[in-house]
């Protein structure tokens, strides 16, 4: 884990590196293409503001994702034991998920107004597919053998989805949820950026209508350390959970090759 995070800052400063190298060495304006150190020091001009803009959209992030993985989780469960909601409930998700979200965002702010709840709505829905469809699949693949062994012992369904199912599926989820948490963030930008008076989007939108590039550069670069964050931490989750699954043994086995 270590190497991985070292690595990975590595990359970043030379990413980051290459960036103010080029905008200096081709000279371009401030408006056109700012540099990293301009961007940072814009962040470091008003903390406290950015940090505040960044922790809501945080915040309708988790609560939609939140959302999408209780009910998805649940939804899978239903489409798992259930042909009526397998050939009705699943054939909506995908209808829904062909539908671009940004255009269902209006509605949102229609039905549940410019504050909080429009924009948790838009990141549960575009969240919701990826949770159920992984979490069909991993349910869809626990062991035969084992479940049939679970029927002879006369245990129930329910013993069979805690003990079998749900075990064996915790992987899939986990893939599900790495996507579906960074489609989260993209749905609560997408609110805001229909209505809001506060969060990224909103910093975004209004600095592009003034042309400050600097200050959407700045809030860009915040929601790429926010979703990185994201991701990682439901990867830290996943091998909490699940550090038998062979995908961490293989890891871990490799870093411990590269130390030795």
């Amino acid at each position: 884990m270590g190497n991985r995070a070292v690595s990975v800052f590595v990359v970043i400063l030379v990413f980051f590196a290459a960036w103010e190298a080029l905008v200096r060495l081709l000279a371009l304006p401030l408006h056109l293409l700012p540099p990293p150190s301009a961007v940072l020091l814009e962040i470091g001009a008003e903390p406290k503001w950015y940090a505040i803009h960044t922790l809501y959209t945080l915040y309708t992030t988790m609560l939609g994702f939140g959302l999408a993985l209780l009910l998805g989780v649940v939804a899978a469960v239903g489409i798992v034991y259930s042909r009526w909601l397998e050939n009705t409930l699943y054939t909506l998700l995908v209808s829904l998920n062909s539908i671009p979200k940004i255009a269902l965002a209006p509605l949102f702010i229609i039905w549940l107004g410019t504050g909080t709840p429009s924009k948790v709505a838009v990141s549960f829905l575009i969240a919701l597919f990826s949770v159920v469809i992984d979490s069909v699949l991993g349910l869809r693949s626990a062991d035969p053998d084992a479940l049939d062994l679970i029927k002879t012992m006369r245990g129930s369904r329910l013993q069979a989805l805690w003990k079998i199912r749900f075990p064996g599926a915790l992987p899939h989820m986990f893939a599900g949820m790495k996507v579906a948490i960074s489609l989260a963030l993209v749905g609560a930008i997408a609110g805001e950026f229909v209505a809001s008076q506060e969060g990224l989007g909103y910093v975004i939108i209004t600095a592009q209508s003034m042309f400050q590039t600097v200050r959407v550069f700045a809030s860009i670069v915040l929601l790429g350390v926010a979703g990185t964050l994201l991701f990682f931490l439901v990867d830290l989750a996943e091998r909490l959970v699940c550090p038998w699954h062979v995908s961490h043994r293989i890891k871990d086995a490799k870093a411990l090759a590269g130390r030795a």
